[in-house]
């Protein structure tokens, strides 16, 4: 397995994201330009294929957030996922000026693997809410 320290193609996305079921998180026609957005990025190459990715968004400065971390299904438990993270988070140690504040939202799958990263709640509760666009582009 090697690391490689670039966000994830638009094909790699979303075939990662469809093999663990994510389907319908996102909005395929903005995924290209989302990817474009990312301060950082590992993915994960096994025999020449891509196996696992995660992506950092953020102001680069000091508030950085993991977004999309992801393994296939059959390299799942394997630690790969934590060697994603770790060089994300290595990637942030090197690019940050100061410490940073580091966030992500995880499913329940990973929260495990969060947690053993030192990732906690903290003081904090975690929220979101979806924007609609308020102009829809017309096809």
């Amino acid at each position: 397995m090697t690391l490689v320290d670039r966000v994830p193609t638009p094909e790699e996305h979303r075939r990662l994201a469809e093999a663990v079921g994510w389907s319908h998180a996102f909005d395929w026609d903005t995924v290209a330009a989302s990817l474009t957005g990312s301060r950082l990025g590992v993915v994960a190459v096994v025999d020449g294929e891509v196996v696992g990715m995660g992506r950092v968004v953020g102001d680069g400065a000091l508030y950085f957030y993991v977004q999309d971390v992801a393994v296939l299904p059959a390299h799942q438990g394997t630690g790969l996922g934590r060697a994603i993270l770790r060089r994300l988070l290595d990637q942030i140690a090197d690019t940050a000026p100061a410490s940073a504040f580091v966030g992500l939202f995880a499913t329940t799958d990973g929260d495990a693997l969060y947690r053993s990263a030192g990732f906690t709640t903290g003081d904090m509760q975690g929220m979101f809410r979806l924007v609609p666009p308020t102009h829809r582009p017309t096809t």
